[in-house]
């Protein structure tokens, strides 16, 4: 398929609460994996010193993690891209089958808003961040389950930090590939063209605005 000409129009995408909660969260998941890294990478560990400093980071970052989510609630824009998260649409199950067989092109790869692999890792990461929000309580504050040992919580932990820190590569990976989406995140706003292209079930071929779907 053909690029779209560039018109210069331009769709807002994100709200400024939305972006807010993104910068947030990508800021103390950052301080969580340098201050892990600081604790558990010995040539690091010895050249940033300040363990205990290092270890009160660490633990309220983590615990305030979930802080940026729950204050997006306030947001009706926040909740409806939560939903649109929450839900897989048969475009999505064809979107998953052509990145399966690297199938690049926009047009085999339909989607709403989001497509499948972003639904696919914004539940993930949530589900990753309670487990591990979960376990880091149980390292910190001995005895608050006798039947989960302080050593399965800290190795569930420790896997599962490993888990993240290759999907958050992965998923800045994508970010550098793709400016636009980066913009859409910084400015809140995108291309037409670009959101035509990459994400054809959100726009209406008549008009730049966004489809009022319940589904999407």
């Amino acid at each position: 398929m053909a690029p779209l000409p560039d018109t210069g129009a331009r769709v807002r995408r994100f709200t400024r609460a939305e972006r807010l909660v993104h910068r947030a969260t990508g800021w103390l998941m950052l301080l969580c994996l340098v201050t892990a890294a600081c604790l558990y990478l010995a040539p690091l560990a010895q050249l940033v010193g300040r363990r205990h400093l290092m270890v009160t980071v660490h633990e309220w970052s983590g615990i305030l993690l979930p802080a940026p989510f729950l204050l997006g609630l306030l947001s009706p824009a926040f909740r409806a891209d939560l939903r649109r998260l929450n839900r897989f649409a048969p475009y999505d199950r064809q979107w998953l089958r052509a990145a399966r067989r690297r199938l690049t092109a926009p047009s085999v790869r339909p989607a709403g808003k989001f497509n499948a692999g972003q639904k696919l890792y914004a539940g993930w990461i949530a589900g990753a961040v309670l487990l591990m929000l979960f376990t880091g309580l149980l390292m910190w504050c001995g005895g608050l389950l006798p039947a989960i040992s302080r050593t399965s919580a800290i190795f569930v932990h420790d896997c599962l930090a490993w888990g993240i820190t290759f999907v958050l590569v992965a998923h800045l990976r994508k970010a550098y590939e793709d400016p636009e989406a980066r913009l859409g995140m910084r400015t809140g706003s995108v291309p037409v063209r670009w959101a035509r292209e990459k994400h054809s079930e959100w726009l209406p071929d008549d008009t730049s605005a966004p489809r009022r779907r319940s589904v999407d």
